[in-house]
């Protein structure tokens, strides 16, 4: 949902930083490599070390890459399946960062038990909410449902964890970690209904 409104105002924000890397001929897959190592440096450097809000700053910044990319991508008119395995990829590693940054600081100096352990469990939710569409697409069929798609989870859980980072109640973040859970969880399955369904009409057309 976020991605769907966000992504063209953005798009329109870095087309201009988009141009000019374009003409210092620095590659969209440099560009992608970048940001994965920037969002993971504030996750795995920032978060451990108890900075949630300036991890979170870090994070963000380099998170944006992820669409810079994309608009180099096409200013350049490259084709091919190279740069959309990469980018995908590398947003798997960024996501897993993040999550796993959140879960060691809490489980460690953050003392906070259960926010680390909803934190894996969102780590482990997302990952097969990913796959659930990856392996639909190479079988050939969709998985474009859901509450809670990559975007969306990781807003929520940046802006939760810096704003905790800033004071607020640490309780915060474990609410929104509780929902967003949920949200994936209730995710998996609307994609494998939608993978079942598909699956089932296709074996009806061939005994047809």
């Amino acid at each position: 949902m976020l991605n769907k409104y966000a992504r063209a105002l953005f798009a329109a924000i870095f087309t201009p930083v988009a141009a000019l890397l374009v003409r210092l001929k620095v590659s969209p897959d440099a560009v992608t490599i970048i940001g994965t190592l920037g969002v993971a440096a504030g996750a795995l450097i920032g978060y451990p070390l108890g900075e949630l809000f300036w991890g979170t700053v870090v994070i963000t910044v380099f998170v944006f890459s992820d669409i810079l990319d994309g608009l180099m991508a096409r200013m350049i008119g490259r084709k091919g399946n190279w740069g959309a395995f990469l980018d995908s990829t590398l947003d798997r590693v960024g996501d897993g960062a993040v999550f796993a940054g959140i879960v060691i600081w809490f489980y460690t100096g953050g003392n906070n038990h259960f926010i680390a352990a909803m934190a894996l469990t969102c780590l482990v939710l997302g990952s097969i909410v990913s796959y659930a569409k990856a392996r639909a697409e190479g079988l050939g069929m969709t998985a474009n449902v859901g509450i809670a798609e990559r975007s969306d989870r990781l807003v929520v859980v940046l802006v939760a964890t810096g704003l905790v980072g800033l004071g607020l109640p640490e309780v915060v973040l474990a609410v929104v970690l509780v929902l967003l859970a949920i949200a994936s969880l209730v995710t998996v399955f609307q994609r494998i209904a939608t993978v079942r369904r598909q699956a089932l009409a296709a074996l009806a057309e061939v005994e047809e």
